[in-house]
C-alpha cells in the first residue's frame, strides 16, 4: 500500500528542524501533522493562541470556525487580530494572520461558525477539534457534535485568571463535556467575560496547552489529558490535575444515549446575567466577607446556612464543614426547598458563580441571601488556613 504521509520539501525540512530533533517527533511525527486536519472553533482568546501554534507546527490543513467581526475590545487578547482588522470578520482576519505565519498550510474559513444544522459534517471533515468558545450552549454543541462525529474534542475554557483544559474523547474510552457538567447552570447564574473581564495572557496560556494536546493526539506522543481536567490558577500560579470519570447515565455518551441528534431547541440555553434589576428592599446584604460570614454564622447558627454551590469534583479538594452542598446547576430544582427562614450565604471558589447564584435566588423570591466574597479560597486564606487550596 502507498504510503498516506504527504513528503517534507527541503524548505519545510529547515523549518520544522527543531519538531524533527525530538525523537519522539522526528520526521514521521512531522508528517503526521502535514496530514492532519484541525478544526479550531473560535478565532478569539483561546482561537488565537491554538491556531497560531498549530499553523506554526506544520498542521497541514487548519479550519477556522467563527461568525463574529473584530471589535476593539477583542485585541487585548485575540493576537490572530491587530487594529486594521476591526470590523473585519474574524475568519478572514485570522486566515490571513495564519496564512503568513506558514505558507505551507492550508486555511479553510468557515464564516457561517458551528451550528446544529453543520456541526456533524462539518466535524466529520476533520481529525481534531478545539473548542476555543465563550458560551455554554456553544460548549454542549461543540461536545455533543465531536461525540457523534466520533471526534476528539480539546476543550478550554477562561474565566478572570483561571483556566481548564481537557480533552474528552469517548471514541477511546474517555468522557466527555457532559460527563463532567451533566446540564448547564441556570440561566442568570454565570457572567461572561464581558462581564467579569478576563486577563489577556491567561487566554495564551489555555490556547498553547489546547495547541500541545491537539499534536500529542495527532503525532501520538505523551498522554493526552484523556479522562483528565488540567486546572490552571494564574494569581497563586498553579497546575492541578483533576480525574474525569466517564459518566455511565451521561445522555451522549454513556450507555444508553438520548442525545442522537443535534436539535436546534437543545442549544437555546443563555447562562449570562441578566441586566441588572431594582434590588427587592432587604435586611440583609448582596455580599459579605468571609470573616463577617462567619460571625454570622456564630450569632445565630440556627438561622443561617452556609451553602456550597461548586461543582462536586471541587468538594473532593476541599469544604467547609457544616456547609450544605447544592452545586450551581441544581439550583432552579432547589427553589421551593431551600428555607426562606434562614439567611442563605452562597460561597463558590473566588465569589464570582455564587454572586450569580445570590442575584437568581433573590430574583425569585428568596431575599435573606448573600454572596460570600472571595469564596473558599478567601475562607482557606483567612479563616482556615488549614484547607486545600486549588
Amino acid at each position: 500500500m502507498p504510503d498516506p504521509l504527504p513528503n517534507l520539501l527541503p524548505a519545510e525540512l529547515a523549518r520544522y528542524s527543531r519538531h524533527i530533533m525530538l525523537g519522539e517527533i522526528g520526521v514521521e511525527g512531522q508528517r503526521k501533522l502535514a496530514a492532519a486536519r484541525v478544526l479550531v472553533i473560535g478565532a478569539g482568546g483561546l482561537g488565537s493562541p491554538a491556531a497560531l501554534y498549530l499553523a506554526a507546527a506544520g498542521v497541514g490543513t487548519l479550519g477556522i470556525a467563527d461568525f463574529d467581526r473584530v471589535e476593539e475590545h477583542n485585541l487585548q487578547r485575540q493576537l490572530l487580530h491587530d487594529a486594521t482588522s476591526v470590523g473585519e470578520a474574524k475568519t478572514g482576519s485570522a486566515a490571513r494572520r495564519l496564512r503568513a505565519a506558514n505558507p505551507f498550510i492550508s486555511v479553510v474559513e468557515h464564516g457561517e461558525g458551528v451550528t446544529p444544522t453543520n456541526a456533524r459534517a462539518l466535524f466529520a471533515g476533520y481529525d481534531v477539534i478545539v473548542d476555543g468558545t465563550d458560551t455554554f450552549a456553544t460548549r454542549y454543541l461543540n461536545n455533543d457534535a465531536a461525540v457523534l462525529a466520533g471526534r476528539p474534542l480539546v476543550y478550554g475554557s477562561i474565566f478572570k485568571f483561571e483556566g481548564q483544559v481537557a480533552v474528552f474523547d469517548p471514541a477511546h474510552g474517555g468522557p466527555c463535556y457532559r460527563c463532567l457538567f451533566p446540564t448547564p447552570p441556570p440561566a442568570g447564574s454565570v457572567p461572561n467575560c464581558g462581564e467579569a473581564g478576563v486577563l489577556g495572557a491567561l487566554c495564551g496560556v489555555i490556547g498553547s496547552l489546547q495547541a500541545v494536546e491537539a499534536v500529542k493526539l495527532i503525532t501520538g506522543i505523551g498522554e493526552p489529558l484523556r479522562g483528565r481536567l488540567l486546572t490552571y490558577d494564574a494569581l497563586s500560579q498553579t497546575f492541578r490535575n483533576l480525574q474525569v470519570a466517564r459518566d455511565p447515565s451521561c445522555a451522549v455518551c454513556g450507555e444508553h444515549p438520548v442525545l442522537r441528534e443535534l436539535l436546534a431547541e437543545n442549544y437555546q440555553m443563555d447562562c449570562a446575567l441578566p441586566p441588572a434589576a431594582d434590588e427587592t428592599p432587604t435586611d440583609y446584604p448582596l455580599e459579605v466577607s468571609v470573616t463577617e460570614a462567619r460571625q454570622r454564622l456564630a450569632a445565630a447558627p440556627g438561622r443561617t446556612q452556609l451553602i456550597d454551590v461548586r461543582e462536586p469534583y471541587e468538594v473532593e479538594i476541599c469544604r467547609v464543614e457544616g456547609s450544605v452542598f447544592i452545586p450551581m446547576r441544581q439550583i432552579p430544582a432547589s427553589l421551593g426547598v431551600l428555607p426562606k427562614d434562614r439567611h442563605l450565604l452562597i460561597f463558590c471558589h473566588h465569589g464570582a458563580r455564587s454572586m450569580g447564584v445570590t442575584q437568581y435566588l433573590r430574583a425569585n423570591g428568596y431575599p435573606a441571601v448573600t454572596n460570600v466574597a472571595g469564596g473558599i479560597a478567601a475562607w482557606a486564606e483567612k479563616i482556615e488556613p488549614g484547607l486545600r487550596r486549588y
